[in-house]
């Protein structure tokens, strides 16, 4: 029988922009140190390391975890591109929840010069920009609802201390903007960053024996990656990771007993505005061609049927492609905890995380507060 896995420590250091010269394995050391304090244990309870990076020089948990102590513990090393520290997740979820280890750390950072997540962030809203227009012809939806979504993320990133982007923007100054990428603007595409999180996560066991806090069940997760065409063949949106997102989540809300209409709020993956729109229907929150009346009915945000990315998302944190997905699993845990402050969804009990790669990998993660 699988064992409940349990999240009882996050912390991240702010993010930053690659020309502020962060030094990205000094941050990595202090979002493991954040987490464990946060969790009120040591580093000597951790059993193994499951580090998300994306470009980075060989061994990025070793060097990150050195300062901390040279326990001997297995650490290991993963690229999965943008859903790098999601997959991590899944590997240190599995371990824990097989009962491999009781105590696993989750580490996502991304190098100081992200150059990879440059890269691969260019690649993105190219893609993203080409399903934007293949969706617009086909459900006649308007640039308005790609413009609304940056409006909403820099109203909720305005709330959030670690935000990069947390200037609010009016809805004339988005369509005001030149398009970037046809049809999307600057401020509707995402900007890389330098930054580093750190999760860990823990067996029923070991949380009632050790951690100091609340935990929050990590109730169920699944991985998908590419998927062979259907009768319409290959389009932009399935480029666009549509039919790997409903495979994912369909999973997950198997595993969990959990329906779309149970979730209060979502972290996914908005590395545009349309990328955003094209997972409302994706998830499960509306049917296909019925997210721009969703977006229109205020139901993407507080008092609406689902708070969607709290924290800003990527368009308002920054999108440091190792670090983003364990980002978007420390604010739902704050969220599930009641911590949240200003931006803080009443009462949320079921939160959804969303991430995925251009290299053909999708993560949907599943949270429950008791």
């Amino acid at each position: 029988m699988n064992r409940r896995v349990n999240v009882i420590g996050v912390g991240m250091p702010p993010f930053a922009l690659p020309a502020a010269g962060a030094d990205s394995m000094l941050l990595a050391s202090e979002a493991i140190r954040l987490a464990l304090a946060d969790a009120g244990i040591g580093y000597n309870r951790v059993e193994a390391v499951y580090c998300g990076v994306v470009g980075g020089a060989p061994g990025c948990a070793q060097t990150a975890c050195a300062p901390l102590g040279l326990s001997g513990i297995p650490q290991f090393n993963l690229d999965n591109g943008g859903a790098s520290g999601a997959s991590a997740l899944v590997l240190a979820r599995q371990a824990v929840e097989q009962g491999a280890v009781e105590c696993a750390l989750v580490l996502g950072l991304e190098p100081s010069s992200a150059e990879a997540a440059t890269a691969e962030i260019l690649r993105g809203n190219r893609l993203f920009a080409d399903a934007a227009g293949e969706y617009l012809a086909r459900h006649g939806a308007r640039r308005e609802s790609l413009a609304m979504v940056t409006v909403k993320a820099r109203e909720h990133a305005a709330n959030n201390p670690q935000a990069l982007f947390r200037q609010r923007m009016l809805l004339e100054q988005v369509l005001a903007e030149k398009p970037l990428f046809e049809p999307l603007s600057a401020s509707q595409c995402a900007l890389p960053a330098v930054g580093a999180a750190a999760v860990l996560l823990c067996s029923d066991a070991f949380a009632r024996k050790h951690a100091s806090g609340l935990r929050i069940q990590l109730l169920a997760q699944a991985q998908s990656s590419d998927l062979p065409a259907g009768p319409a063949g290959d389009t932009a949106l399935r480029a666009a990771g549509f039919d790997q997102a409903v495979a994912a989540v369909r999973q997950v809300y198997e595993r969990a007993g959990v329906g779309p209409g149970e979730i209060d709020l979502c972290e996914l993956h908005d590395a545009t505005s349309f990328s955003e729109i094209l997972l409302y229907e994706a998830l499960g929150f509306c049917r296909e061609g019925d997210a721009e009346r969703l977006i229109e009915d205020g139901d993407n945000t507080y008092g609406g049927n689902q708070v969607m990315n709290p924290s800003g998302g990527i368009l308002g944190r920054g999108h440091p492609l190792g670090a983003s997905a364990l980002a978007q699993c420390i604010e739902l845990v704050l969220q599930l905890r009641g911590t949240a402050g200003a931006r803080q969804v009443p009462n949320a009990r079921h939160a959804l995380q969303h991430s995925q790669s251009l290299c053909g990998a999708t993560v949907v993660s599943l949270y429950r507060r008791d």
